[in-house]
């Protein structure tokens, strides 16, 4: 049983990963909309792509998260990355360690 057990263990060291870097990905859009960028840099693009989508997923199930002109979908979308990694990443750990091997 240690493949699954070793799999288990990859998927999650990989979720934790990509879930880390979006993270940072999130707080680089939140703290480049305060500045207004050239939206024509190919980064500030980049970050909007990979950013946006959620936060209109985010500003249309939660309406609430727009308020007195400040957006709280970074804010939300963070806390739901960290849920995601306390959550989800140690759920796999633990099931890759409950294998005896």
């Amino acid at each position: 049983m240690f493949i699954f057990e070793n799999l288990l263990h990859a998927v999650a060291m990989l979720i934790d990963t990509v879930l880390s870097l979006y993270f940072w990905v999130v707080i680089i859009s939140a703290l480049l909309s305060w500045v207004n960028p050239d939206p024509y840099n190919p980064l500030v693009r980049i970050l909007r792509n990979l950013t946006e989508p959620v936060f209109y997923r985010i500003r249309k199930w939660l309406p609430f998260t727009y308020m007195s002109g400040i957006d709280f979908s970074p804010v939300v979308l963070l806390l739901a990355i960290q849920f995601l990694k306390i959550f989800l990443v140690r759920t796999l750990y633990q099931l890759a360690g409950m294998f005896p091997g």
